[in-house]
């Protein structure tokens, strides 16, 4: 049960995610999480080094999609001067978001890769869906309130998993 709040991965950041790594990996595409793992939560727009990271996935051939539990005006504000497809209210874990996007990419499963900020969302829901799953240290510190919530179940998830020698890594 535990396994499925595992990441395959772990990274301080996005920008440790190199597109050619992925695509010898035969990675085609990309589904991340927006709030937090891409910026901070309240950052309505990319950063420059956020913007030249899609690039980057795009020289590449590496498509991208973002998937939020946010609302649309959030979504859409941040993803459309990307030109990047998005899902909003895509109620992670739940699996039906991550695979109606693997499937509008017409990619099968193992040529996707899931990257969020958060296990409770990201990483159960990219791994219930049988995705290859990165975790991401969250861009900063604080969270909406829903997200606190979350982050204190986290924290004891984490620390089990630790305890039992399922992960490694530092908070």
């Amino acid at each position: 049960m535990l396994r499925r709040f595992l990441p395959n991965e772990y990274v301080k950041s996005i920008f440790d995610i190199n597109p050619a790594t992925l695509k010898a990996q035969g990675v085609k595409g990309i589904i991340t999480d927006l709030d937090n793992t891409l910026v901070a939560w309240d950052v309505k727009d990319a950063t420059p080094e956020v913007i030249e990271w899609f690039a980057s996935m795009e020289k590449e051939g590496i498509n991208i999609t973002i998937i939020s539990n946010n609302k649309l005006d959030r979504v859409k504000v941040f993803s459309d001067p990307l030109d990047v497809p998005y899902v909003y209210s895509a109620r992670k874990p739940l699996t039906r978001a991550f695979k109606s996007v693997a499937k509008e990419m017409a990619l099968p499963v193992d040529e996707v890769v899931v990257i969020g900020d958060q296990i409770l969302t990201d990483v159960l829901g990219g791994n219930r869906a049988g995705f290859y799953t990165i975790l991401v240290v969250p861009v900063v510190e604080s969270d909406a309130k829903i997200t606190k919530i979350n982050r204190k179940i986290e924290r004891i998830v984490l620390n089990h998993m630790r305890k039992k020698g399922l992960i490694s890594w530092e908070e």
